[in-house]
């Protein structure tokens, strides 16, 4: 199901990436006891922060990590600002629709890149390699991107599904219907392993508690 070029595997030495696979899900637009847990964590997130200005949040060791990585593309890493309208704005979890919120409270949890997809309109076997800066794919919002070179990305046999720098594709999204889902998490060297598998526990947990009759058939982290 996921394939690691040799090229990825030289380009990022010590970089990983997680994959969670979870079948029979539901995706309702509210869930109460989700809610619930998305509060609670809100609450941890501002006791855990508590007094840090922006300066301070941004030298956690995760979004450093991040930062240093997007910086190589003149651009800032999204799930910072995320976590600061939630820290210091008082600000809550976008309120979606549950599949997608199980991911967006694991990404301002654990600070790692993540993104969601829905199996049934993938054309496996996934492979995670390096853009060659001449690929192009459709984003969330619709239009045609040409992603830049040097970056990770992974693709099903259709093309490009995600890359660091431009987020999901359009084509493989989780919409209300998705039954069988796909989280991939993108983690550059620096970002323990022991995170990433706890990163994703944390969805697989999220997910059932929408979804209690859910069943995982992968969860795995892979790297060199």
């Amino acid at each position: 199901m996921f394939n690691i070029t040799t090229t990825w595997l030289s380009s990022f030495p010590s970089a990983h990436a997680g994959i969670l696979v979870m079948r029979n899900v539901s995706n309702p637009a509210h869930h109460v006891e989700l809610e619930k847990r998305k509060t609670e964590l809100e609450e941890r997130l501002r006791s855990q922060f508590s007094g840090q200005d922006r300066a301070a949040i941004a030298s956690h060791p995760v979004l450093q990590v991040y930062a240093e990585y997007y910086k190589r593309f003149k651009k800032t890493y999204h799930v910072q600002p995320q976590l600061e309208s939630i820290v210091l704005k008082g600000k809550s979890i976008p309120s979606v629709a549950s599949l997608v919120e199980c991911m967006f409270m694991a990404e301002v949890k654990n600070m790692l890149l993540t993104a969601g997809h829905d199996l049934d309109k993938l054309q496996l076997p996934l492979t995670l390699d390096v853009t060659q800066g001449t690929e192009s794919y459709t984003i969330m919002r619709g239009e045609t991107q040409i992603v830049k070179a040097g970056d990770m990305a992974i693709s099903d046999q259709a093309g490009i599904i995600s890359n660091i720098i431009y987020g999901p594709d359009q084509r493989t999204q989780i919409a209300a219907s998705t039954r069988n889902v796909v989280f991939t998490v993108y983690a550059p060297a620096g970002i323990d392993e022991s995170l990433i598998m706890s990163h994703l526990q944390d969805m697989r947990d999220y997910v059932m508690v929408v979804t209690p009759e859910a069943r995982v058939e992968l969860l795995e982290v892979y790297g060199a």
